[in-house]
Order: C-alpha cells, then sequence, then structure tokens
C-alpha cells in the first residue's frame, strides 16, 4: 500500500491496498461496530416517532469499557449531573455516526472487490471515494486507532518501549498496526488537503 493520494483529473481520493491489508481493515471496523452496539445507549424505538423523538433516556454513566471511555469522553467532569444529562443527550447518536463510519468502510472494500472472505493470494483492492466518503473514512480511521491506542496503553513518548519488545510479542504487532493506522490517516488527510 502507497497510501492515499488524489486523483489529478477526477478529484477523488485513491489507494490500493493488498488483500490482506483489507482484510484488516475490515475487521478492525468490524470489530468497533461490534464495540459500539454491545451496549445499548439508546432507547428501544417507540411505535409513534415524535415519543421516540423526545426519549431521552440513555446512559448517564460513563461506559466501563475503557475505549468506550475514551471514544465518548466525559463532558464535565466536575459536574456529574451535567455531564450525565449531556451523555444522556448525546452518546447514542454519537455511537451510531461512529457504528455508520466503520460499516460504510466495510462497505467501501466490499464494494471495491475485497470477498467475504480472503482465500486469494495477490488480491489488490483499489478504493476510490470522493469527498464526503473519504471524510467518513477518516472518522472511522481515527476512532480505530483511538480503540488500539487504549488497548495497548499507548503513551506519549514511548517509543522505545516498543522497539524493545520481540517481532513475535503480539502487543508489538498490534503497535505496528496501531503505526500503520496513523500513516494511512496521515496520507487521507494529505490526498483531502491537496
Amino acid at each position: 500500500m502507497t497510501g492515499f493520494t488524489r486523483h489529478r483529473k477526477s478529484r477523488l481520493v485513491i489507494a490500493n491496498f493488498s488483500g490482506f491489508e483489507a482484510d484488516l481493515l475490515r475487521s478492525l471496523a468490524s470489530q468497533l461496530v461490534e464495540l459500539l452496539r454491545n451496549e445499548r445507549a439508546v432507547p428501544i424505538h417507540a411505535d409513534d416517532p415524535l415519543e421516540a423523538l423526545l426519549d431521552f433516556t440513555g446512559p448517564t454513566e460513563e461506559p466501563d469499557d475503557p475505549v468506550l471511555a475514551r471514544l465518548f469522553p466525559t463532558a464535565y467532569p466536575d459536574d456529574p449531573e451535567a455531564a450525565g444529562d449531556f451523555r444522556r443527550f448525546t452518546e447514542g447518536t454519537l455511537r451510531d455516526g461512529k457504528a455508520d463510519a466503520a460499516v460504510a468502510l466495510i462497505d467501501g472494500l466490499e464494494e471495491a472487490g475485497l470477498p467475504p472472505e480472503l482465500t486469494e493470494d495477490g488480491l489488490v483492492i483499489d478504493v476510490e471515494l470522493d469527498e464526503a466518503t473519504a471524510e467518513t473514512w477518516m472518522r472511522s480511521f481515527t476512532d480505530m486507532r483511538l480503540a488500539l491506542a487504549t488497548r495497548l496503553e499507548v503513551e506519549e513518548g514511548d517509543e522505545d518501549y516498543w522497539a524493545t519488545l520481540s517481532e513475535d510479542d503480539p502487543r508489538g504487532q498490534a503497535h505496528d498496526i496501531y503505526l500503520w493506522m496513523g500513516y494511512l490517516q496521515e496520507t487521507l488527510v494529505e490526498a483531502l488537503t491537496s
């Protein structure tokens, strides 16, 4: 993979992924969707659309999962009541938006030719994104990278620690994926601003 670039004539944002890379992205996005939808953050939809629109019975407490807590931080740390109200009114919609962005990434990879199950060596997936879709992918990359950083407990200035891990250490391999996601994010930002 060479990263994202902007096509000069069509102005589409383009990239190509090996089948392995595309499948890895799909897996990460799928795990994010599962995590976001694992806990019920929104009320069960009522039959009356107005009632559903006015029903703000979402969560009021910070999620137990550290990744979810990082994706949905407490808005008012010094005011638990205001923080609970803010979470109740916003978290369900925010979760849906993050899950929808990850699903859009999965759909884009599959529409570009990624099969439901990767069995073929040498497969290359060419992705072409309009600007709005590229921005959706960028938001999903941000969420996936944040999730990886939280699970791995990545901290600023800890590069030496990661460099000391053996190649066989799964934490080091996961950190490599985290760095790769950063590369994707960086090249996508550059493509969108060029």
